[in-house]
């Protein structure tokens, strides 16, 4: 019997739709598996990347030489950096221009900044979405096939004279494979999923406050050269 209801020998011998819904939630496991660990290092990736520059940016560096830094690397460096970096090629622009307003200086920077920062949380957040989906789409897509199964054991079933456990549990046992495998393929998307958005909403805040003090340091500049100008 232990032979007969081994996991192998039920998905063998479970119906075309069955194993067609167990194929699909295998291929849904295996892509969100390879989604969890690219989001992993990816996240790792760019936390490493804004503290280092927000090591670089505090340690004195003149703005200017922290723009012609991230200038030179805009394709290697990090979130924070290309946001910085936003900020002062639209300030440097509007400064070409003789505009020396602050507050149209500050809202251009300001700007500028934020559309980085949307489009590095898009960045940031690619994937997510997905593994969103198939925690909460795999349970039922198995449980489809859960139900299928057992309505096609039933069916199998009305055929015979005499029904004891021995003949129903096979058909029972394979129709509820696929809901174990969708569990299987949804609770390590839904663990993880909330782990990445935790992390992501911390990168956010820590982006977020970057502007912030960074608009600080350039509204300091703008009345430093208000002043001075005066």
């Amino acid at each position: 019997m232990n032979q007969d209801l081994s996991i192998l020998h039920l998905v063998l011998n479970a119906s075309a739709v069955v194993q067609a819904v167990m194929l699909l939630l295998m291929g849904v496991s295996i892509a969100s598996w390879a989604a969890i660990f690219r989001k992993l290092f990816s996240l790792k990736k760019v936390k490493g990347q804004n503290e280092e520059f927000e090591r670089e940016f505090w340690s004195g560096a003149s703005l200017n030489d922290l723009f012609s830094a991230a200038t030179k690397r805009a394709s290697h460096c990090g979130p924070m950096e290309r946001i910085f970096a936003s900020g002062m090629r639209e300030y440097q622009k509007l400064r070409e221009r003789r505009i020396t307003d602050a507050g149209t200086l500050m809202d251009g920077a300001r700007r500028a900044m934020r559309a980085s920062f949307q489009r590095e949380m898009d960045v940031v957040e690619t994937h997510l979405s997905f593994l969103a989906s198939v925690g909460s789409v795999s349970p039922y897509v198995g449980l489809f096939g859960t139900v299928w199964g057992i309505m096609h054991a039933f069916v199998g079933l009305a055929a015979l004279t005499q029904v004891t456990l021995a003949t129903v549990a096979p058909g029972i046992a394979e129709a509820l494979v696929a809901t174990a495998i969708g569990l299987f393929a949804a609770i390590p998307a839904v663990v993880a999923y909330n782990r990445f958005a935790r992390d992501i909403d911390r990168i956010a805040i820590r982006l977020e406050t970057f502007i912030e003090e960074f608009s600080n340091i350039l509204q300091r500049n703008v009345s430093a050269q208000s002043a001075s100008g005066h």
